[in-house]
């Protein structure tokens, strides 16, 4: 198992908090020894239409500096002109599944192997079935895109954020609808506490299909601040052969955030627990 840290507490998402340059922050991840970096498409770090050609090879030059892979990117998951592939708005599909498209280009051009579907969600006047179906359809088109450029799509339940792929279950049954080999699906441990659910169960339930795993505590803390049964998680991915990221997405939301003391944490305490498990 690699270990990976999402650089959304770095990049002042989704609240007014510090943010450093993407060359900054991927110098740091790299100096505290993790294997990969997962990229939040957000303005300033990843934006695609902020990002030229040349910024491009820049940012990948830098990486390779470094000898730090991009593990996986993810579209922000509202926001300004909104990405939801879910969405009553024709309009706002549309835009959605060309800024999907543009994401994958640059998680293309960053050698990155793995692009995040976040399935979207439904508000009044709408049912669950349209919106699963208008989901389904961008998620195929998408994914289509997506296997052209060798790049797999990944199904996540968010039960805190949105209501319409909320449980293993759910992803599950997206991936499998879609009929496309390169769409997989993960979890993260925090939306598996939302629904008071046991994570380890997740990694049992997906294990066919389990391509990315988030890690979480309560409250977006650091693995071993708080309830998470950490040993069972490993465990279970262990039992499973899981090969992949262990991606840390914690520490935003809070104004408490000092990105540094998440980053360190968490390394330290999965880096340890996985050697005890022969696993690193």
């Amino acid at each position: 198992m690699k270990l990976s840290f999402n650089t959304w507490v770095y990049n002042s998402f989704p609240s007014m908090l510090p943010f450093y340059p993407l060359e900054e922050v991927i110098s740091r991840i790299a100096a505290f020894g993790y294997d990969g970096i997962e990229i939040g498409c957000a303005s300033p770090h990843a934006w695609p239409d902020y990002l030229s050609t040349q910024r491009r090879k820049e940012i990948l030059q830098h990486l390779k500096r470094n000898n730090l892979n991009v593990a996986a990117m993810l579209p922000a998951p509202g926001g300004g002109p909104g990405v939801n592939p879910s969405s009553a708005l024709k309009e706002e599909r549309e835009f959605t599944i060309n800024h999907y498209k543009e994401v994958i280009r640059l998680a293309h051009d960053w050698e990155c192997p793995t692009v995040m579907w976040l399935a979207g969600w439904f508000g009044f006047g709408m049912n669950k079935q349209e919106a699963w179906k208008y989901s389904r359809e961008g998620l195929q088109d998408v994914a289509k895109y997506a296997k052209d450029l060798g790049i797999t799509l990944v199904v996540e339940p968010q039960a805190a954020d949105c209501n319409l792929i909320e449980s293993a279950d759910d992803a599950l049954q997206l991936a499998e609808e879609s009929g496309e080999s390169n769409v997989k699906v993960m979890f993260d441990t925090f939306h598996a506490l939302y629904r008071n659910e046991v994570p380890s169960d997740y990694v049992y339930k997906m294990k066919d299909k389990l391509h990315y795993v988030h890690i979480s505590d309560d409250d977006r803390l650091p693995p071993g601040q708080g309830t998470v049964n950490w040993d069972s998680v490993l465990k279970a991915l262990k039992e499973i052969d899981y090969k992949g990221y262990l991606s840390m997405e914690i520490g935003f939301g809070t104004r408490k955030a000092d990105p540094d003391w998440y980053a360190k944490t968490s390394i330290d305490y999965l880096t340890e627990k996985l050697k005890g498990i022969g696993c690193k």
